[in-house]
């Protein structure tokens, strides 16, 4: 069983508004060499919670953290424009990653809840998931 010590939030880089599923992500990242889409979770804009990767499988989402972490995508992450990083989570959304996260740190007790931005030059997920989530 692997050692989870991390779980890591992350945007799925699409403007606000557009839905993209789970099987979108999946051609994404196979196009990229993965066997599957890298994410363990990710939150659509309605707030349903759709499974990618089983938790017990090492995802592909952070370099250096993968075999130690549990990924968590959110669907937006860019202003309107498709360029600009934007917290785009609507209510649904920001009500399920609480959830979400909630469960797996009851799941994972020792685990920390990081922004992909903590590990990566990028600006993901677009928020401050790290001190968001602190108190979870």
């Amino acid at each position: 069983m692997r050692q989870i010590t991390e779980i890591i939030v992350h945007c799925t880089a699409t403007p606000a508004g557009r839905p993209v599923s789970v099987t979108e992500i999946d051609r994404w990242h196979r196009a990229r060499g993965f066997r599957s889409i890298g994410y363990h979770y990710v939150v659509g804009l309605d707030g349903t919670v759709m499974e990618g990767r089983p938790e017990q499988q090492t995802g592909a989402h952070c370099k250096g953290h993968n075999s130690r972490s549990i990924g968590v995508c959110y669907v937006g992450g860019v202003a309107s424009d498709g360029t600009t990083p934007a917290d785009t989570r609507t209510l649904q959304q920001r009500a399920a990653l609480h959830t979400l996260l909630k469960q797996l740190k009851e799941r994972y007790p020792s685990a920390v809840i990081h922004s992909h931005r903590d590990f990566a030059a990028k600006a993901c997920p677009c928020f401050d998931a790290t001190g968001e989530y602190a108190d979870i």
